[in-house]
């Protein structure tokens, strides 16, 4: 196995070496630092500066200014003058792309500088391009001669620069031989890495963003065996690019980012809303503190072999019970136990509408698969397609068990003679594992996974490896539960906990808990939310929008919404909205359609990374893309 973290069950954080980035110091033993950017124009210095300030008053510790052009990067000294003045001195960070003479001219002024090795020097110009290694090396000697001297000035000026590579942009040069791939975005940055080492220059932070969070997590847990391998430790800045806004958005950051942490990876973090920015840093706080005090979790036996890889997406193999397992997408248990009754009208919040007139269900594309009773009695009849589970003895009490499902605790399930014979679910946690080897599971048994320890994915990944080493392909379901948690803070949490797992092709299903202290309904979401977020499970439409910045020609936020409000009933088609070119046919990697703001008042629409209509004004733009759509036959009319 390679390595990519300390340890697969022992939290630790990963120590890279300090960086210093004004007066606030990242990486080695600092805590995980919070950052944002802003989105005014850098040519209004008073409205980035007041910003600015709303931003660190929301605990912003770095923040990140566009400079599209050398006139931007040099107004950064006064944005820096009137922070100063007023009493704030944050580290500012320059964002550069296409502009070597703008990232010049900043790195002289701000604290650090952010460059995209995809097209800070390369081309990108979405051209197939066979190259010898004679020409490749070429290609890296011309980057060399136009990157060495940015290196030397952040040296001379003790200016910290950011290598952060975007799945979407990676150049011409970069797809051509490693393709769109996690193994390409680490190569497109440590091109890079490796000419600041030549010049001895080490003051660097590493990011590997994307908007797709399987593809993200990859690339840095790559990153970190390719440094390992090349004696490297450089700290490491995390988010999830084009996140998107609302629970959708925070869904997303805590699925990527989390998943990170929870391995002790990541020095500094960036929650990418298309929403004010100082919405963001609550947000990236509140992910970030779940892992103070982690180190004195309950001990969790190390990983000897570890059957999975973390560099890949391979599903889990089990076979199938009641559609669970083997092939089929994972499903969602929605849990009514602590609730005193139900009626006929509480499956709304689940996806179930009855329609008394027709004697029919109506059921949503994000309807749950199972529903966990316990001792409820239902006094009505319960839809088909949602199978019902009963606590055991309750379900020995029931008229037709052969319609729902009994579950057991492992000391349960291993005594009582009275099981389904089609499906039994059977909790198991980290101490019943070695009993497993002494008492038969049979093929009706579905594995309801649990865990009380803090460091609870670990865990579970634990567990799950057990279950592959002993080859044991009982479908799976993780069940968390989470009592006294805010709404905020269960869906960030819950997205990493469950996620984190999904992403690497582990569970069959997921069951979140709340003990009756949050509505069905929006449980219900948050589970649907995780699935998308990480590609298991697609029951509507995913939107990728870039959380705006001083390069955005439109308000991205009404815009988003205003294209939501038309498209949001199309079940798994993917949408970019992007504020400018920077931001458009690259960061929009996995969209279907492309809506991208290329002049003021002027619309692009792309069709995957092709242009299909030019120059569109704004007030006509949305119709268009859904012509596009049409043009297509995805297009169908909203009920």
């Amino acid at each position: 196995m390679q390595h990519y973290c300390n340890s697969l069950t022992n939290y630790k954080r990963y120590k890279t070496i300090e960086v210093n980035i004004g007066d606030i110091p990242l990486g080695g033993n600092n805590p995980i630092r919070i950052q944002s950017m802003t989105t005014t124009n850098t040519m209004d210095t008073i409205a980035t500066v007041e910003q600015t300030i709303r931003m660190v008053n929301a605990g912003c510790e770095y923040v990140r200014i566009t400079a599209p052009s050398i006139k931007e990067a040099n107004n950064l000294a006064e944005i820096k003058k009137e922070l100063i003045k007023r009493g704030y001195k944050v580290p500012l960070i320059a964002d550069i792309h296409y502009t070597p003479n703008a990232a010049e001219a900043a790195a002289r002024i701000v604290e650090k500088v952010r460059v995209n090795p995809g097209n800070y020097i390369d081309k990108k110009k979405f051209l197939q391009l066979e190259y010898t290694d004679l020409e490749y090396a070429e290609e890296i000697e011309r980057i060399r001669t136009r990157f060495t001297p940015l290196v030397k000035i952040c040296k001379e000026y003790g200016t910290a620069m950011r290598i952060g590579t975007n799945h979407g942009s990676l150049s011409d040069r970069i797809m051509s031989r490693y393709g769109d791939t996690p193994f390409g975005m680490v190569e497109s940055a440590l091109e890079f890495v490796r000419i600041c080492r030549d010049e001895n220059f080490h003051n660097i932070v590493l990011s590997m963003k994307s908007s797709n969070p399987q593809v993200m997590v990859q690339a840095y847990r790559l990153l970190i065996s390719k440094m390992e391998e090349e004696g490297m430790r450089y700290p490491l800045h995390l988010g999830v690019t084009e996140a998107g806004d609302g629970e959708d958005g925070r869904i997303k950051s805590a699925l990527g980012i989390g998943s990170l942490l929870e391995d002790g990876i990541g020095d500094t973090i960036r929650v990418s809303l298309t929403e004010p920015p100082e919405n963001e840093s609550p947000v990236a706080i509140n992910i970030a503190n779940r892992y103070k005090g982690r180190e004195f979790h309950a001990p969790i036996p190390e990983i000897k072999t570890y059957f999975i890889n973390p560099f890949e997406y391979k599903k889990q193999e089990t076979f199938d019970i009641l559609s669970l397992g083997a092939g089929n997408v994972p499903k969602v248990v929605a849990d009514f136990s602590k609730f005193n009754s139900i009626e006929i009208t509480d499956l709304v919040k689940i996806g179930y509408a009855y329609e008394p007139n027709t004697d029919k269900w109506n059921i949503a594309d994000q309807a749950a698969d199972l529903i966990y009773l316990g001792d409820l009695e239902v006094n009505f009849d319960l839809p088909n397609t949602l199978k019902p589970i009963y606590n055991h003895a309750k379900w020995l009490r029931s008229s037709n068990r052969a319609d729902c499902f009994p579950f057991f605790n492992y000391k349960e399930y291993a005594e009582t003679e009275k099981k389904s014979f089609v499906a039994n679910f059977v909790e198991l946690e980290i101490n019943n594992l070695s009993l497993i080897n002494k008492t038969i599971l049979d093929d009706t048994v579905i594995i309801v996974l649990t865990t009380e320890n803090i460091n609870g994915l670990a865990e579970n990944r634990y567990c799950l490896n057990y279950l592959i080493e002993n080859g044991i392909k009982n479908p799976v379901i993780i069940k968390r539960g989470y009592k006294n948690l805010p709404k905020e803070q269960l869906m960030l949490y819950s997205s990493t906990d469950l996620g984190g797992l999904l992403i690497d092709g582990l569970s069959d299903g997921i069951w979140i808990d709340t003990f009756g202290e949050h509505d069905a309904q929006f449980v219900n979401r948050i589970q649907f939310g995780i699935l998308q977020a990480a590609r298991a499970r697609i029951s509507k439409t995913e939107y990728i929008a870039c959380p705006s910045c001083g390069r955005t020609l439109f308000d991205l936020v009404e815009v988003t919404n205003k294209i939501r409000e038309r498209t949001g009933h199309l079940k798994g088609v993917k949408i970019a909205v992007m504020g400018c070119i920077v931001n458009g046919p690259g960061e929009m990697a996995d969209a279907d359609y492309g809506y991208v703001g290329s002049g003021v008042g002027k619309i692009t629409l792309y069709k995957g990374k092709e242009v299909v209509r030019k120059s569109i004004d704004s007030e006509f733009a949305v119709e268009a893309l859904i012509d596009i759509i049409k043009e297509d036959n995805l297009w169908i009319e909203k009920k």
